[in-house]
Protein backbone atom coordinates (compact mmCIF):
# COMPACT_ATOMS: atom_id res chain seq x y z
CA UNK A 1 0.00 0.00 0.00
CA UNK A 2 1.84 3.47 -0.81
CA UNK A 3 0.99 7.02 0.94
CA UNK A 4 -0.94 9.10 -1.08
CA UNK A 5 -0.14 12.07 1.07
CA UNK A 6 2.87 13.92 1.51
CA UNK A 7 5.01 13.04 4.47
CA UNK A 8 6.66 16.24 6.17
CA UNK A 9 8.98 15.27 8.78
CA UNK A 10 9.62 17.57 11.94
CA UNK A 11 12.71 16.81 13.26
CA UNK A 12 13.57 17.62 16.96
CA UNK A 13 16.65 19.96 18.39
CA UNK A 14 19.38 17.82 17.33
CA UNK A 15 17.92 18.26 13.58
CA UNK A 16 19.35 16.10 10.81
CA UNK A 17 20.91 13.09 12.11
CA UNK A 18 21.47 10.60 9.26
CA UNK A 19 21.23 7.66 10.90
CA UNK A 20 18.01 8.26 12.60
CA UNK A 21 15.11 6.88 11.76
CA UNK A 22 13.31 9.78 10.34
CA UNK A 23 16.21 10.54 7.79
CA UNK A 24 16.23 6.71 6.74
CA UNK A 25 12.43 6.89 6.60
CA UNK A 26 12.62 10.11 4.42
CA UNK A 27 15.00 8.26 1.82
CA UNK A 28 12.49 5.63 1.66
CA UNK A 29 9.65 7.52 0.72
CA UNK A 30 8.50 8.76 -2.31
CA UNK A 31 6.19 12.22 -1.29
CA UNK A 32 8.36 13.68 1.85
CA UNK A 33 9.90 16.76 3.02
CA UNK A 34 11.82 17.49 5.77
CA UNK A 35 11.67 20.69 7.76
CA UNK A 36 15.21 22.62 7.02
CA UNK A 37 17.33 23.42 9.50
CA UNK A 38 17.53 26.70 10.86
CA UNK A 39 20.73 29.15 10.44
CA UNK A 40 19.51 31.31 13.13
CA UNK A 41 17.66 31.30 16.69
CA UNK A 42 17.94 27.26 16.79
CA UNK A 43 16.79 27.18 20.28
CA UNK A 44 13.92 29.49 19.84
CA UNK A 45 9.96 27.88 18.99
CA UNK A 46 8.63 30.26 17.25
CA UNK A 47 11.35 30.05 15.16
CA UNK A 48 11.08 26.34 14.41
CA UNK A 49 7.38 26.88 14.41
CA UNK A 50 7.44 29.26 11.31
CA UNK A 51 9.81 26.64 9.64
CA UNK A 52 7.71 24.13 9.83
CA UNK A 53 4.61 26.54 8.62
CA UNK A 54 6.78 27.55 5.95
CA UNK A 55 7.73 23.94 4.52
CA UNK A 56 3.85 23.36 4.84
CA UNK A 57 3.21 26.11 3.41
CA UNK A 58 5.52 24.43 -0.06
CA UNK A 59 3.17 21.43 0.05
CA UNK A 60 -0.21 20.98 -1.97
CA UNK A 61 -2.54 18.62 -1.07
CA UNK A 62 -2.90 16.87 2.32
CA UNK A 63 -0.19 15.75 4.51
CA UNK A 64 0.98 13.59 7.49
CA UNK A 65 3.48 15.25 9.92
CA UNK A 66 6.01 12.97 11.26
CA UNK A 67 7.77 14.41 13.83
CA UNK A 68 10.13 13.52 16.66
CA UNK A 69 11.10 14.61 20.04
CA UNK A 70 10.68 18.36 20.68
CA UNK A 71 9.67 18.13 16.77
CA UNK A 72 6.38 17.32 18.33
CA UNK A 73 6.30 20.42 20.16
CA UNK A 74 6.98 22.57 17.33
CA UNK A 75 4.03 20.61 15.33
CA UNK A 76 1.37 21.35 18.82
CA UNK A 77 2.62 24.82 18.48
CA UNK A 78 2.17 25.19 14.98
CA UNK A 79 -1.33 23.44 15.45
CA UNK A 80 -2.93 26.33 17.43
CA UNK A 81 -1.83 29.27 15.71
CA UNK A 82 -1.23 27.88 12.08
CA UNK A 83 -3.75 24.77 11.47
CA UNK A 84 -6.56 26.28 8.67
CA UNK A 85 -3.54 27.05 6.67
CA UNK A 86 -3.03 23.34 5.23
CA UNK A 87 -4.89 20.52 5.10
CA UNK A 88 -3.14 18.22 7.83
CA UNK A 89 -4.40 14.49 7.15
CA UNK A 90 -2.87 13.41 10.56
CA UNK A 91 0.52 13.54 12.47
CA UNK A 92 2.54 10.53 14.30
CA UNK A 93 3.71 12.22 17.36
CA UNK A 94 6.85 9.74 18.26
CA UNK A 95 8.61 10.00 21.63
CA UNK A 96 7.56 13.94 22.70
CA UNK A 97 9.95 15.76 24.61
CA UNK A 98 8.48 16.44 27.68
CA UNK A 99 9.94 20.49 28.14
CA UNK A 100 8.10 20.86 31.14
CA UNK A 101 10.31 18.59 33.14
CA UNK A 102 14.42 18.43 33.71
CA UNK A 103 16.37 17.00 30.72
CA UNK A 104 19.32 14.59 31.27
CA UNK A 105 22.61 16.62 30.86
CA UNK A 106 23.71 17.52 27.38
CA UNK A 107 19.55 19.16 26.91
CA UNK A 108 18.74 22.49 27.12
CA UNK A 109 17.78 23.53 30.54
CA UNK A 110 14.08 23.99 31.44
CA UNK A 111 14.80 27.49 32.37
CA UNK A 112 16.64 27.94 29.04
CA UNK A 113 13.46 26.08 27.26
CA UNK A 114 11.47 28.84 28.94
CA UNK A 115 13.05 31.58 27.61
CA UNK A 116 12.96 30.61 24.01
CA UNK A 117 9.39 29.74 24.17
CA UNK A 118 8.76 26.63 24.45
CA UNK A 119 6.47 26.11 27.84
CA UNK A 120 3.68 25.72 28.85
CA UNK A 121 2.53 22.91 26.81
CA UNK A 122 -0.18 23.38 25.15
CA UNK A 123 -2.97 21.33 26.35
CA UNK A 124 -6.30 21.47 23.89
CA UNK A 125 -7.01 19.19 21.57
CA UNK A 126 -5.40 18.67 18.08
CA UNK A 127 -7.55 19.38 15.22
CA UNK A 128 -6.23 16.79 13.11
CA UNK A 129 -6.06 12.70 14.01
CA UNK A 130 -3.09 11.72 15.61
CA UNK A 131 -1.14 8.67 16.69
CA UNK A 132 1.28 9.77 20.18
CA UNK A 133 4.09 6.35 20.48
CA UNK A 134 5.14 6.41 23.78
CA UNK A 135 8.40 4.87 25.40
CA UNK A 136 8.39 3.29 28.58
CA UNK A 137 11.61 4.71 29.57
CA UNK A 138 12.49 7.54 27.49
CA UNK A 139 14.59 9.74 29.77
CA UNK A 140 13.09 12.78 28.53
CA UNK A 141 9.29 11.59 28.87
CA UNK A 142 7.95 9.80 31.46
CA UNK A 143 5.18 7.34 29.98
CA UNK A 144 2.39 8.53 32.10
CA UNK A 145 3.46 12.44 30.55
CA UNK A 146 3.24 11.14 27.26
CA UNK A 147 -0.28 9.27 28.29
CA UNK A 148 -1.53 12.83 29.86
CA UNK A 149 -0.80 14.68 26.66
CA UNK A 150 -1.84 12.01 24.33
CA UNK A 151 -5.32 12.81 26.38
CA UNK A 152 -5.01 16.76 26.09
CA UNK A 153 -4.27 16.33 22.39
CA UNK A 154 -6.61 13.59 21.56
CA UNK A 155 -4.00 11.28 20.34
CA UNK A 156 -4.28 7.55 20.13
CA UNK A 157 -1.60 6.56 22.54
CA UNK A 158 0.86 4.12 20.83
CA UNK A 159 2.68 2.03 23.89
CA UNK A 160 5.98 1.16 22.06
CA UNK A 161 7.64 -0.47 25.10
CA UNK A 162 10.77 0.07 25.94
CA UNK A 163 12.37 1.99 23.06
CA UNK A 164 14.24 4.93 25.15
CA UNK A 165 14.03 8.13 23.41
CA UNK A 166 13.47 6.20 19.82
CA UNK A 167 16.94 7.49 18.10
CA UNK A 168 20.61 6.04 17.21
CA UNK A 169 21.73 6.58 21.20
CA UNK A 170 19.27 3.91 21.84
CA UNK A 171 19.26 1.70 18.72
CA UNK A 172 17.03 3.12 16.30
CA UNK A 173 18.22 3.20 13.19
CA UNK A 174 15.25 1.87 10.93
CA UNK A 175 11.81 2.15 12.27
CA UNK A 176 9.96 -0.56 10.64
CA UNK A 177 6.59 0.80 12.54
CA UNK A 178 7.01 4.26 11.73
CA UNK A 179 5.72 3.17 8.33
CA UNK A 180 2.54 1.21 9.56
CA UNK A 181 1.60 4.29 11.81
CA UNK A 182 1.69 6.37 8.59
CA UNK A 183 0.04 4.31 6.84
CA UNK A 184 -3.07 4.11 9.49
CA UNK A 185 -2.94 8.30 8.98
CA UNK A 186 -3.42 7.90 5.64
CA UNK A 187 -6.28 5.92 5.50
Amino acid sequence: MTIRSTVLIVPGLREHVPEHWQTLLAAGLGKVRTVAPLEHDKLCCASRVEALDRALRGIDGPVILVAHSAGVMMVVQWALMFQARCPIKGALLATPADVENPFPAGYPATDTLREHGWLPIPRRPLPFPSLLAASRNDPLCAFERAQALAQDWGSELEDLGEVGHLNPAWGYGEWPLSLELIRRLDR
